[in-house]
């Protein structure tokens, strides 16, 4: 099959990843897939593929996040027509709103295409009823839609009436794994983390509201202060490369800083690393003592499966979709997201299990393999309910 898979970004985003690593399986598979990703002045996507990339460049963004995403969306519907045409596609799958919303564009302005899909992997609540609008076409415009949890299913079956296929995340167990690698002890020095400090406390994917990042830093100040054992603890936040507007959080995370007397930088108590390197996540992932993922939203947490694969405990919500398959599984402490007693207890819990001597089956049997399998049955199903030739959808 000729596949293009769209994706909002170039930065390490888990939905950039997710459409990454999909997309070099299908191909190893023998697919045909190009990786269709927007770009913004001055960047290059965060690692090398083996696959075709068509890069759409956007315009410099003014004005506020919904102006911005408006001419995202625009500068989408201008160019997708020539990319697709170019690869003469069987089929499209998109992983956001964004393309999604050009997708559903281009069609209801009379676009001929061939089917279109779309993974959604968590849903927003916007402050501004636009966003809202454009994220909920995003889907329902589709072809055919897909989510990488029960949960996500549920809530579509349930509560919006729509049927999702699921699908699967998976685990590259060559890059996230125990064995560590030559570049780690250079990668995590470059953080500024000791290496024979206190327990070190990692967090993936910045300082957001959905990721709880305010009130695990609470729990972490606690700890510091009541236990002797986490005296020199460091917090490590690593990434962040969004393009959402989170300054909310970020405002609630520098008060909180202040009013807990914590500082923040290279050597510090609190690093918070902003993008990494592509090596440096899987290093910093060996290196930390626990991977804290006490979220209120996610799609999936892939992050809790990677660290549990580098063999390093995971602390992770009371709550779907971590209940889905982190349940039993060795290494993992749970905590309720709320309450940042029980956060601070559940750190504790993590940081005292030892590290795993293997990854655990949930991580074996999340493969990439397996979702790329799950994703071309997908694909056939829907290309055999749509007769008109891919040659002819751009004529």
């Amino acid at each position: 099959m000729r596949i293009a898979l769209l994706t909002h970004s170039v930065r390490p985003r888990g939905g950039v990843v997710h459409t990454l690593e999909l997309a070099h399986q299908l191909a190893r598979e023998g697919h045909a897939v190009t990786v269709v990703a927007s770009v913004e002045q001055n960047e290059r996507l965060f690692r090398p593929v083996d696959v075709p990339v068509e890069l759409v460049p956007l315009p410099v963004l003014t004005g506020g996040l919904v102006e911005q995403v408006r001419q995202r969306i625009e500068a989408l519907v201008q160019a997708l027509p020539a990319v697709l045409a170019r690869g003469s596609y069987d089929l499209i799958h998109a992983q956001d709103s964004l393309s999604g919303n050009a997708l559903a564009r281009l069609r209801a302005a009379g676009q001929r295409m061939p089917p279109w899909l779309r993974t959604v992997h968590h849903l927003d609540r916007f402050d501004e009823p636009v966003l809202n609008d454009w994220q909920d076409r995003a889907w329902r415009a589709a072809d055919g839609m897909a989510c990488v949890s029960d949960s996500w299913c549920a809530h579509f079956r349930d509560e919006l009436g729509v049927a999702a296929e699921r699908m699967f995340n998976g685990v590259d167990l060559a890059r996230f794994c125990k064995q560590p690698a030559s570049s780690d002890a250079a990668a995590v020095q470059a953080l500024g983390l000791p290496s024979d400090s206190g327990p070190v406390c990692l967090l993936v994917g910045g300082v957001e509201a959905r990721k709880n990042t305010v009130r695990l830093l609470h729990a972490f100040a606690r700890l510091r202060d009541d236990d002797p054992d986490w005296s020199n603890a460091r917090l490590v936040i690593a990434g962040g490369a969004s393009m959402l507007d989170h300054s909310a959080a970020r405002f609630a995370w520098q008060a909180s800083l202040a009013e807990l007397g914590l500082v923040e930088g290279p050597g510090r108590p609190v690093v918070r690393t902003g993008p990494l390197p592509d090596a440096a996540l899987p290093a910093l992932m060996r290196r930390a003592t626990l991977l804290a993922m006490p979220s209120l939203v996610e799609g999936f947490g892939l992050a809790a499966l990677e660290a549990l694969a580098c063999g390093t405990p995971v602390l992770v919500s009371q709550r779907r979709p971590f209940t889905e398959h982190l349940a039993g599984v060795p290494g993992v402490a749970w905590c309720d997201p709320e309450a940042i007693d029980s956060i601070a207890t559940g750190l504790r819990h993590a940081a005292t299990r030892p590290k795993l001597s293997e990854p655990p089956a949930v991580c074996t049997e999340h493969s990439w393999a397996r979702s790329a399998a799950l994703h071309a049955d997908w694909y056939r199903r829907t290309l055999a309910t749509h007769a008109e030739p891919a040659e002819a959808a751009f004529t």
